[in-house]
């Protein structure tokens, strides 16, 4: 009998050992499969050991003959299908592939359905049922051009899913593919020796690591496919089922896990408990940030390190990763390292010479697993690698100690928790880094073509490394950000969302922000002085807050005594975010009004008379909810036509606009009976003197 097993890319070899091992005869080893020969009984003790495997499917039967709808309906409609399932039985149809004439894979998967119907309508005049969910057979079908194969669903569910996981953790690693690093990891070579994982998660690497070193079957209680083959023999099953317990070993393991958080330790405890090894781990809570010794023999430490924003801020991984570097070679002399990761600039701030490298995919991510000795050479290297790119990174330093001295009499005099401390001061550090409280956010400008992508990787990474110690942030309250110009219909969207929230106040507002969830944070600090202006001007006024964001403009009116304020923007999460503020500096009134639309629109169609207006729309947009992409320097002109409308006789409008080199067209605004002041100089507090381009501001009145 031929069958096909399924893995992930990288691991097809690995999982060629374990079947050549099994005692089957190989075939062709091709992109995450691997194929075999062998019999039922082996078959069946490959689903129940594999730890490499997700799928075995049987091979019914293949055709380089599939061009069109009418051959594939006839490879199907004269299978022997009464060899695999009877008419009383259910089946479902999985279909995988296309070519010239076959370009729909549900419409494919449903000429196979009717060519099976058709055969136990000829053979019994009785037709089996679909049924999608739980089918009794689920036949699968793989089409490359014209080349068909069909197969029979043998194992079921997926084979990585070995039933001990209920929980996991935010970077989640499958069962196989842990398996996978433990093997490569070469800890299996001397089981004696400690193994170690600093960042355990819910345990799965090391309960995979306790269940290969005693030979412990996989899937043993699980419902297999194949039991519902005409061919299953259940004592013939129960046979080799017992003969797998029976090679089943207790070894003395020396296994360690710990993690950060408390109750994924307590996760990865359960799930080692429902695996059977809970007395071979040892689960604890500890930060890999302060990595100390934890055996005075060496051994393996193997990880899943933990990338990307799923996990939290760039800063947080860059710390973690310097961290450990360091802790590494202090406290893990002789020790091998075996870790897994997604960046590459981060695996450099270990400062450590890898073995080898191993790619593998983790679900869609390009992962790549690293090996590391940490021997007398490793051990000797120049110190000097351990630190900073100090051939610039020091200016870099200098200039945000600088900066922050000279704004210490401002910001106590002013009260201002909010500001920005550098930007982009050093062409070479071209960054953004804004102090919120306790809290700091870096921007990262994307950088110029000629600058290549590990250079900038690296100034970026001691850009957080130097922000944190020259203003005594620690990482994880660092979010790191990179704006970037958006292009076609992409826009900016939000990253997994933490929640986190801090207050910052100003000239008496108080205002939430949310440093980590959003690209940008809830209060536009460059325009501080113009919120100062509305409020300073909002008494016994009808203001108007358009392109409203968050509110703060109409806070600020509302503080300042204004008679009714009207807040308007297209988003519903950003307009809760604006009441919330209301209640945050608790305002209420009835004639506080908060509108969603597009202003676009509103003011097309507006009415009634404002006398203080804030006006400022992005520079561009091409919002899904907008017809027509927004341009403010083509469209400003229509925009002032529709305000000039609704802006009471002696009413004043505060424009404002952030894009760079912008032009005012007076020619134009004299013909609409307007006249401008351009306040662009009076609105940069102290911390944006720096950048005179940040923002464009006028004050707008009737001629």
């Amino acid at each position: 009998m031929q069958f096909i097993a399924l893995t992930s890319i990288g691991i097809e070899h690995l999982l060629a050992e374990e079947l050549e091992q099994a005692g089957v005869t190989l075939g062709k080893q091709s992109v995450g499969s691997v194929r075999f020969e062998t019999d039922n009984s082996t078959a069946q003790r490959i689903c129940m050991m594999t730890r490499f495997a997700t799928r075995i499917m049987l091979l019914i039967d293949e055709s380089e003959e599939i061009s069109d709808k009418d051959a594939l309906y006839k490879f199907a409609r004269f299978q022997a299908w009464q060899d695999w399932f009877g008419p009383t039985q259910t089946f479902a149809i999985e279909f995988n592939g296309t070519n010239t004439e076959l370009k729909n894979t549900q419409f494919s998967g449903l000429v196979i359905k009717d060519g099976v119907v058709d055969y136990f309508n000829d053979l019994y005049e009785q037709r089996p049922n679909v049924d999608k969910s739980e089918p009794n057979i689920r036949i699968i079908a793989k089409l490359n051009r014209d080349k068909c194969a069909l197969y029979i669903d043998y194992s079921g569910p997926r084979l990585s899913d070995r039933g001990y996981r209920t929980k996991q953790g935010k970077a989640p690693i499958r069962e196989h593919l842990a398996a996978a690093l433990v093997k490569r990891s070469g800890w299996l070579d001397d089981i004696t020796q400690p193994l170690f994982d600093p960042c355990c998660g819910s345990g799965t690497l090391l309960i995979e690591a306790a269940g290969m070193a005693n030979n412990a079957p996989t899937n043993t209680e699980r419902e297999f496919a194949f039991k519902r083959l005409p061919s299953f023999r259940k004592a013939k099953f129960d046979i080799v089922k017992a003969e797998l317990k029976e090679q089943q070993q207790d070894n003395n393991l020396w296994l360690i896990g710990s993690d950060i958080d408390s109750k994924l330790v307590e996760v990865a405890a359960q799930n080692a408990d429902r695996a059977g090894v809970s007395n071979t781990i040892k689960f604890k809570q500890g930060d890999a940030n302060q990595l100390k010794s934890i055996a005075k023999r060496a051994g393996v430490v193997i990880s899943n390190l933990p990338y990307g924003e799923r996990i939290g801020s760039m800063a947080e991984l860059v710390n973690l990763h310097r961290n450990m570097g360091v802790a590494f070679k202090k406290y893990f002399p002789n020790w091998k390292l075996a870790l897994l990761g997604t960046d590459d600039s981060l695996f450099k701030l270990l400062k450590l010479s890898r073995e080898k490298r191993y790619k593998f995919k983790n679900g869609p991510l390009d992962a790549e697993f690293n090996l590391y000795e940490l021997n007398e050479r490793q051990l000797n290297q120049n110190e000097r690698a351990t630190g900073l790119n100090y051939e610039g990174s020091s200016a870099f330093a200098n200039r945000v100690k600088k900066n922050k001295q000279a704004l210490k009499s401002w910001l106590k005099k002013e009260q201002v928790s909010a500001y920005r401390v550098y930007d982009a001061d050093i062409p070479e550090y071209n960054v953004a880094v804004d102090v919120y409280n306790d809290c700091a956010v870096i921007f990262e400008y994307a950088a110029p073509k000629e600058i290549e992508d590990d250079v900038a990787q690296k100034r970026l990474q001691d850009v957080i490394t130097l922000t944190a110690q020259q203003l005594n942030i620690e990482p994880e309250n660092i979010a790191v950000k990179v704006r970037k110009r958006q292009k076609g219909e992409a826009q900016y969207t939000s990253m997994d969302k933490q929640n986190r929230f801090e207050i910052v106040e100003e000239f008496g507002a108080k205002f939430k922000v949310n440093l980590f969830d959003y690209l940008d944070t809830g209060l536009f600090l460059d325009h501080r002085l113009a919120r100062r202006f509305i409020q300073e001007n909002a008494n016994g006024k009808r203001v108007l807050n358009l392109f409203a964001y968050t509110g703060s403009v109409s806070v600020h009116a509302a503080l300042g005594g204004a008679k009714a304020v009207t807040t308007v923007d297209m988003s519903k999460t950003y307009l809760k975010w604006a009441e919330e503020n209301f209640a945050l500096n608790e305002l209420k009134n009835t004639r506080f009004r908060f509108e969603q639309a597009d202003c676009l629109k509103w003011l097309e169609h507006a009415q009634g008379q404002y006398d203080l207006i804030f006006l400022d729309p992005p520079t561009f947009s091409n919002s899904k909810r907008m017809k027509e992409a927004f341009d403010v320097q083509r469209d400003h002109i229509q925009l002032l036509t529709w305000i000039k409308n609704i802006l009471s006789p002696n009413g004043t409008l505060v424009f404002s606009n952030n894009k760079r080199g912008f032009k005012m067209d007076e020619v134009a605004l004299i013909g609409l009976g307007l006249r401008a002041e351009n306040i662009s100089e009076k609105t940069l507090s102290p911390d944006f003197k720096r950048n005179k381009q940040i923002h464009n501001s006028w004050l707008i009145t009737h001629g």
